[in-house]
Order: structure tokens, then C-alpha cells, then sequence
């Protein structure tokens, strides 16, 4: 991981960090059952980790890098090496920085390619991966010390990024700006596409084709086919797409690729870029360069029953062998996700003490502030939670109130306090967490990530959560599993897991924005009864605070 000299938007060469001189980082292939070593050389002038986005770490639990929950960071011209098997799991990953927002830049794809055939209704020619992330003409270590000092959310992106590129429709004419996928006629195309973004949901279309979604989070899905695919960040989705476009529709043989963002908050969010990133889908003996590319009809910025369709129609592909949803449950719990605000911690220096309180957010009123002298792992792992956490995170809200309604965004409501609160479960424990969005500041959709674990969706919709109408819905059959969902904007979702991995597993909003800001909690994951269930000793090179 070192500095990068790199332009884009036409703007001189600025100095980003990156990982082996490249934007995006290189993709990791692995096959199901792998165990995958990765050295990291800090060369950067920033500290830094990396988190394998969605890989359990089962046996590895120190390896999954978020810094100061697993793991202190690696320091400037300091090293680590990331040793972690991969069971278990097929698909689509990903890995980033787990530290300030150096995950702007520092991330890259996990393919885990199966033993045997994918379960998928025709067999891919070929396949593609398709980071999505956000640019800024900025210094993203800068812009996120500024938002903490300051207590003031950091500006929005000035673009949108396919594969680290923008695309043609800003406003900018330099060359190797649009990232190109070449196709054949007829062929049947594998997208792996990931969001990377900091902040920001994706619209992704083609013009003149259509998708098959076949997994997402790396768990195989019921084929779904749709002509436009949602995707917050954190989450991953495998479509495939035949190149079967009608030749009449672009004598040129060119589409456009175009990823446009999901504004969800209402009644009203911070500025974001209404931009479109554009890659193009070219046909291989058909493409004539001095035809431009067709852009597909776009949704609008704010079509929430788009976002809900995609994310609300998506079922599991059932399998001899995989998990399947547990039907006895151990623990409920009723998580408020949302915004709000709070006082000027002591470290935030440039707070203007003399206003009001400070943006802020929490889950269940708790704002989370994580440790700075020991990673939460090492205090459970040497019984020091003393001064480090506390295990009181609540399983219910402080109070009951209309978390939706806008008489609820009060002073009152909005106020949270911070603390650094986890939830201790047993080994094998399964828990029913209803996530339940709130008006506080603004409704909107929170994409929640869970480290460690995947969990099942097993219903979600808008307005305040009622378990007496929502509960004869839940999908107990084939509900889809991820490790992130993005819960309805101004609704709720329920989500349903195994505790089944000890450690300390982060569950936080993959906005970086709002986990900045406190939208976290961490669950404490108890050993189970014998040596492979319970989390083994921490590496010697394990980086030191």
C-alpha cells in the first residue's frame, strides 16, 4: 500500500493511496476451500488495515481487519500478513481499507470460484468484474479528519467511478477515462459488481440488455431477471447478461454501462453528485467507434420502489448442504438505526461548542466510539474489558416512540450519547434482530454489515415495525442470505443468524459517513466447547497499538 500519482476529471495528478500502484486494487481469485496468505507492505504515509468484506474468518477471526475492533493498524512502513481460509463460500467479495476513508481508494475483488459448476441457468462464455466507487479531487484522509474535528459530515464525491473510472459524461475529454468490456454475440457474460462507494447507493443498467441476478454477498440466489440492478454499499451482486441487444438499436454496436446514485433520504439528505459513471459494452466486430454508445432510460435519483422491487424480490437458491434459516429462536432484539445528534467529544477540536449539539448517529441511542489504546479483540481475548467496553448494549430502544413519524424529529429524540457497548452472545445462538430506521434528522436507507456472520432476510417494509402483520410474512423457506442489507428508507427489515463464529464481530452502516459518526455496535461472540469453536491465539506479528 503506498502513494499513487493519478488524474482524473481532467484535474492535474494529485496523490492518492492505493495498493500495488493500481486503482482498484488487484483482484484476489481463490478457489472454495483455499487458504489465502496476503502480505501487507505499508508504504503509505497513513496507518491502515484491510477487511476481507464478507469472509467469515472462521479459525481467523484476527485477520478480519477492522481497525481497533480486531486489530491495532499497521503503522507508516510497518507490515502484517493476512493469513485466512476461505470455506464454505462461492461467488463475489471484496477487500478495502478498514480505516478512515482509505477505502475511497484502497479496494479490490475476492473471487471465489466454486469446486464444482456453479448453480447458475446457463454457463458464463466469460465474466467481468465491476467495482463501483465514488472519486473525490480531494485528500479523503483530510476530508474525514476535518468531518470528525469539526462534527460536519465531509462533502459528497465528485463522481462516480466504474472499475476507478468515471466515464464519458463528465465533463472532461481525456483518454482511458471509460472502462470498455468487450463482448461477443450471444455469449453469456458474468458481472460480478460490487459497490466500493463511501456513501452511495447504484443504480446499475445497460442500455439494450437486461440482468440475471444468480447471487449476492457470495450466496446464490433464485434466478431473478430484471432490467436494472440496485446495489448499496458493501453489497455484491453476480448477474449474468447475454449479449443478445438488437443490432438495430445501436448501429455501433456500443452500449453504455451507467451506474447513477439512490438518493433515499427523506424528507431531504446532504448534497450528493447527481452524475452518471458510464462504462461501455462493445461488440466485438460490431463496434464502430464513431458511433457513440446508446444510455439507458435511468430510474430517477429517488425511486425508492425501484430499490425496494430489486431488494425485496430476491430469494435463495436452496442447496443439499447449505444453511438454511434457523426456526428456533434465542434472542430478540429491536436495533433503531438512524441519525441524530449528540455533544463535541473532547478529541473534535474544531467543534463549535457554543451551538447547538453536533451530527451524530447511533443504533438503539448508543453512539459508538471505538478504543484507541487496545482492539476489542485483544481486550475479550485477554479478559481486560475493563475501561475498553461494556457489555449493556441494548437489546431494545430506550424508549418506544413513532420512529417514523415526523413529530418524532425532535431535540429530545435526535439527542444520543456516546459509549463503546457490545451485545455478548453465546456460541450458537441465534438471534432475530429487527432494524428499524428511524425519522430522527432524515429517513433514510442504512446499508447494515455484519462482520464474521452472514444472516437471513427474512421480511422487510416501510413504516414503523408491527410484528403482528409482519411476522405471518416472513420468509422461513428461502430467504436470502447476505452479510449486508440495506435496510427500507424510513422502514424496517428483519434479519436472522447463527452466532456461530467466536470473536468480536463489528455490525455497522457501510455509509462512511454515518459509521464515522457512531452508527455501530459490536457483538461479543463467546467460545463454544472445543478448541476449533473457540478463537485461538493471537498472531506474533499481530500489529501493536
Amino acid at each position: 500500500v503506498g502513494n499513487l500519482s493519478i488524474s482524473r476529471l481532467c484535474q492535474p495528478e494529485m496523490i492518492i493511496t492505493a495498493v500495488n500502484g493500481q486503482l482498484p486494487g488487484p483482484t484476489i481469485n481463490v478457489t472454495e476451500g483455499d487458504t489465502v496468505v496476503v502480505h501487507l507492505v505499508n508504504e503509505s504515509p497513513y496507518n491502515m488495515t484491510i477487511h476481507w468484506h464478507g469472509v467469515f474468518q472462521r479459525g481467523s477471526q484476527w485477520a478480519d481487519g477492522p481497525s481497533m475492533i480486531t486489530q491495532c493498524p499497521v503503522g507508516p512502513s510497518g507490515n502484517y500478513t493476512y493469513r485466512f481460509n476461505v470455506s464454505d463460500q462461492e461467488g463475489t467479495l471484496w477487500w478495502h481499507a478498514h480505516i478512515s476513508f482509505l477505502r475511497a481508494t484502497v479496494y479490490g475483488a475476492i473471487v471465489l470460484n466454486p469446486g464444482a459448476a456453479a448453480p447458475f441457468p446457463a454457463k458464463p462464455d466469460a465474466e467481468h468484474v465491476v467495482l463501483l466507487g465514488e472519486w473525490w479531487n480531494a485528500n479523503v484522509v483530510d476530508l474525514e479528519r476535518m468531518a470528525f474535528l469539526t462534527g460536519i459530515p465531509a462533502r459528497n464525491a465528485d463522481a462516480y467511478t466504474i472499475n476507478g473510472k468515471p466515464g464519458d459524461l463528465y465533463n472532461c475529454t481525456a483518454a482511458n477515462q471509460t472502462e470498455v468490456f468487450r463482448v461477443r454475440r450471444n455469449e453469456t457474460h458474468l458481472l460480478r459488481i460490487i459497490n466500493a462507494a463511501l456513501n452511495t447507493p447504484l443504480f446499475v443498467k445497460v442500455a439494450g440488455h437486461g440482468f440475471t441476478v444468480v447471487a449476492v454477498d457470495a450466496s446464490y440466489t433464485t434466478p431473478y431477471a430484471t432490467d436494472v440492478v440496485v446495489i448499496a454499499p458493501g453489497q455484491t451482486v453476480d448477474a449474468l447478461m447475454v449479449a443478445d441487444a438488437n443490432a438495430t438499436a445501436s448501429p455501433g454496436g456500443r452500449f453504455y454501462m451507467a451506474a447513477t446514485p439512490y438518493d433515499s433520504a427523506v424528507p431531504s439528505g446532504p448534497p450528493f453528485s447527481q452524475t452518471t459513471a458510464t462504462a461501455v459494452v462493445e461488440y466485438v466486430g460490431e463496434a464502430d467507434d464513431a458511433v457513440p454508445p446508446v444510455l439507458p432510460a435511468r430510474p430517477d435519483y429517488n425511486d425508492t420502489a425501484t430499490a425496494h422491487r430489486f431488494w425485496s424480490n430476491l430469494t435463495a437458491l436452496v442447496l443439499p448442504g447449505k444453511p438454511t434459516v434457523p426456526l428456533a429462536v434465542d434472542t430478540h432484539m429491536f436495533v433503531t438505526v438512524g441519525l441524530g445528534v449528540s455533544d463535541c467529544q473532547t478529541a473534535q477540536l474544531l467543534c463549535n461548542r457554543s451551538a447547538p449539539p453536533v451530527f451524530s448517529s447511533s443504533m438503539n441511542n448508543a453512539s459508538f466510539v471505538a478504543p484507541t489504546a487496545i482492539s476489542l479483540l485483544e481486550a475479550h481475548f485477554s479478559n481486560a474489558s475493563a475501561s475498553v467496553y461494556t457489555r449493556d448494549f441494548p437489546d431494545t430502544p430506550p424508549v418506544v416512540f413513532d420512529y417514523t413519524g415526523d413529530e418524532s424529529d425532535n431535540a429530545t429524540m435526535q439527542f444520543t450519547t456516546k459509549s463503546t457497548k457490545v451485545k455478548t452472545l453465546r456460541y450458537n445462538e441465534t438471534v432475530e434482530m429487527v432494524l428499524q430506521n428511524t425519522r430522527l434528522i432524515a429517513k433514510e436507507s442504512h446499508p447494515m454489515h455484519i462482520h464474521g456472520l452472514n444472516f437471513f432476510v427474512l421480511a422487510q417494509g416501510f413504516g414503523n415495525y408491527d410484528e403482528a402483520t409482519a411476522a405471518p410474512l416472513f420468509n422461513l423457506v428461502n430467504p436470502q442470505e447476505r452479510n449486508t442489507i440495506a435496510v427500507p428508507t424510513g422502514g424496517w427489515a428483519v434479519i436472522r443468524f447463527v452466532a456461530n463464529n467466536p470473536g468480536m464481530w463489528y455490525m455497522h452502516c457501510h455509509f462512511e459517513a454515518h459509521i464515522e459518526f457512531g452508527l455501530a455496535m459490536v457483538f461479543e461472540v463467546l467460545d463454544g466447547p472445543t478448541p476449533e469453536t473457540s478463537l485461538p491465539p493471537p498472531p506474533a506479528d499481530l500489529p501493536r497499538c
